[in-house]
């Protein structure tokens, strides 16, 4: 598999190229640019591309979709049914359950909401087999063997999303998209987020704060806060993808949210 990844210098969006190989059809996943050096990729590789998979439309992750209209005015543009309204450009959507073909790669779309409503990870790889010991089949059905999952703003290297973004739904969206969803993938899914570096499922099983404290590895905290301008409880204070931090906090009416640790201030309960 061809995978080039572009990141963008100001917002650390991620653009990816995905082919299986020298010459065939190939897919982007996101358009936050900048797309000429993936464009210059497509070129060097001798790809051709016929999709630009979108994980969701913030304008970090779409941004430059005119320009790959420009070059390649063909490409199909998915994006999940409840966000098409979002992103001018876009030619039809994309679900669960659905599948396509990149020459030897399947692709199948996993709704992971939280972030936005209609957040979507691309699950990439060859058609797999149910997964090892005869255990149920993962989701896409892949052993592992050099798939990747294309997570959008969903699932980070040591962090996750917030769910405090224009068109998020709620914590539990994104707790139950990342653990009965992304980490029933195999560990060996190389996990290619949204912002910055990649990881893989096994790295997060072990290591992201998150997913160990809802392992019940590590503890919650029961630090008094002051979150988004009211009080709340810190129940985790971690380390996001842009060096700051991201915050998941409960309220004082049991409810839990995920928001940006530049917007909690420990120790206080009152403005």
């Amino acid at each position: 598999m061809i995978v080039e990844r572009s990141m963008n210098p100001q917002f650390l969006s991620n653009t990816y190229l995905v082919a299986d190989g020298e010459g065939g059809p190939a897919a982007f996943v996101d358009a936050g640019g900048p797309v000429a050096p993936l464009i210059a990729a497509a070129e060097l590789h001798g790809v051709t591309p016929t999709h630009v998979l979108l994980t969701h439309h913030h304008h970090d992750h779409v941004m430059e979709l005119p320009a790959l209209l420009a070059r390649w005015p063909d490409l199909q543009v998915l994006i999940h049914p409840l966000e098409q309204e979002f992103v001018e450009g876009t030619t039809g959507t994309i679900a669960a359950g659905e599948t396509l073909t990149l020459g030897q790669l399947e692709v199948r779309p996993l709704h992971t909401p939280g972030h936005t409503a209609g957040m979507l990870s691309f699950l990439v790889g060859e058609p797999g087999a149910p997964a090892r010991g005869g255990a149920a089949t993962r989701p896409g059905g892949f052993t592992g063997g050099g798939a990747s999952v294309f997570t959008g703003d969903t699932l980070f290297r040591n962090s996750v999303g917030g769910v405090r973004a224009p068109g998020h739904t709620t914590y539990t969206d994104l707790r139950d998209s990342i653990m009965g969803t992304l980490m029933e993938l195999p560990a060996d899914t190389i996990i290619r987020p949204g912002h910055t570096d990649s990881t893989t499922v096994a790295e997060e099983w072990n290591s992201n704060p998150f997913i160990r404290v809802w392992r019940g590895l590590d503890a919650e905290g029961s630090e008094p806060c002051l979150a988004l301008g009211e009080p709340a409880t810190l129940i985790l204070f971690g380390d996001d993808y842009d060096g700051g931090h991201k915050a998941w906090v409960r309220w004082p009416d049991g409810r839990d949210d995920i928001v940006p640790g530049s917007q909690v201030h420990r120790g206080q309960t009152r403005a």
